[in-house]
């Protein structure tokens, strides 16, 4: 009996010791997401002004996938090195234009009717 619950209780502790590890890599994961996070925020700092960036936090509250998109394809043309300036406003604003109009042209629908008439009717 005392054997069996010596195994119990060791396999008890093996469990509570690995389920510590699995709060590790949790913790390790949050910080890394809250670092690139960071990293994120600070470039925006650097490549948009008070403005543009005020927008896309309002953008943000909305609707946070095409913020999140924005922010992406932002930070992806700085590194290419084909934002010179500061992104304001107005240039926010026709980005914004340029891609809603893109994405309206992927989500267009066409009917096509069937010219065979129905014998039913």
């Amino acid at each position: 009996m005392d054997d069996e619950l010596q195994a119990i209780r060791q396999a008890r502790l093996q469990e509570l010791q690995a389920g510590g590890g699995e709060q590790q890599q949790q913790q390790q994961q949050q910080q890394q997401q809250q670092k690139a996070e960071e990293q994120r925020s600070s470039i925006l700092a650097q490549i948009l002004t008070n403005e543009a960036r005020e927008r896309l936090a309002r953008i943000q509250i909305v609707k946070p996938e095409r913020a999140r998109g924005v922010q992406e394809l932002l930070i992806g043309m700085a590194q290419k090195g084909q934002i010179r300036e500061k992104v304001d406003e107005p240039e926010l604003k026709d980005l914004l234009q340029r891609i809603a109009d893109q994405q309206e042209e992927r989500q267009r629908i066409v009917y096509q009717r069937r010219e065979e008439e129905d014998e039913d009717w």
